[in-house]
């Protein structure tokens, strides 16, 4: 498996404050598992808790959603899980079996866990049906239909044309 830390792309916490969004970059320290990752979001104030957006080797993502005791957790696809430490730890957080090597690119986890926030299971998967896009340009849709795309593309980079 591949060391999580080296292929991380941007690591990023997002959480909502009195109506008003806060993202802030995780220290790639708390990346090595979900337990680890969730306790660090815990630390961040906001009314609906925090939400980890995470992205590797320009390849998959994974949002973890922590609020109080619960964790929610989203994999963008199955098999990273094979080769990445992180993934392999949401598809064991998730109860999953480990994916064959015959599995098909699929999410795994809770497609609704932004759905209060305003992005539904429904639109969150049509997104990931789209294999054109790549993991930070989906995590800046997500974050733009949450409210906080421009704070978002900020923090990772992405301009807009």
């Amino acid at each position: 498996m591949s060391d999580s830390i080296d292929g991380v792309d941007f690591a990023l916490a997002a959480y909502r404050e009195e109506g008003v969004w806060t993202v802030q970059e995780l220290a790639h320290d708390v990346l090595g598992d979900i337990d680890t990752l969730s306790h660090a979001l815990r630390r961040f104030p906001g009314d609906g808790g925090a939400v980890g957006m995470v992205a590797i080797d320009e390849d998959f993502f994974l949002i973890v959603r922590v609020a109080g005791s619960s964790t929610r957790v989203l994999l963008s696809d199955i098999t990273a899980a094979d080769e990445w430490e992180l993934a392999a730890s949401a598809i064991a957080f998730l109860g999953l079996p480990e994916p064959e090597d015959e599995d098909d690119q699929v999410p795994a986890g809770d497609l609704d866990l932004l759905g209060d926030l305003g992005m539904h299971a429904m639109d969150l998967g049509v997104l990931l049906d789209d294999f054109d896009l790549y993991p930070d340009e989906m995590l800046s849709d997500v974050a733009r239909r949450l409210g906080f795309g421009e704070l978002f593309d900020d923090a990772v980079g992405l301009t807009n044309a």
